[in-house]
């Protein structure tokens, strides 16, 4: 497999789909990842793993729906053109 654009591509997209699955309950929570755990007081700047989980919050809030159209044309030009 040659290192092209496309490859790229698709790399960033089979990561965004990882982030995208990820449940809270069931997995995040067990590795102390859950809602819960992100208090932190007024003024704070918060801490990485605040600005992970936020991240990982809005991924999986705003990427659900376009990720369905994305995948959909990876998986028609992987059929195309091998």
């Amino acid at each position: 497999m040659a290192f092209t654009l496309y490859s790229l591509i698709q790399a960033a997209i089979l990561c965004i789909n990882a982030v995208a699955v990820l449940h809270e309950e069931r997995f995040l929570s067990k590795i102390g990842w859950g809602v819960d755990q992100s208090v932190g007081g007024f003024g704070d700047e918060p801490g990485i793993k605040v600005q992970l989980m936020n991240l990982i919050r809005s991924v999986r809030t705003v990427m659900r729906v376009p990720l369905i159209g994305v995948n959909s044309v990876c998986i028609v030009l992987l059929l195309l053109f091998g």
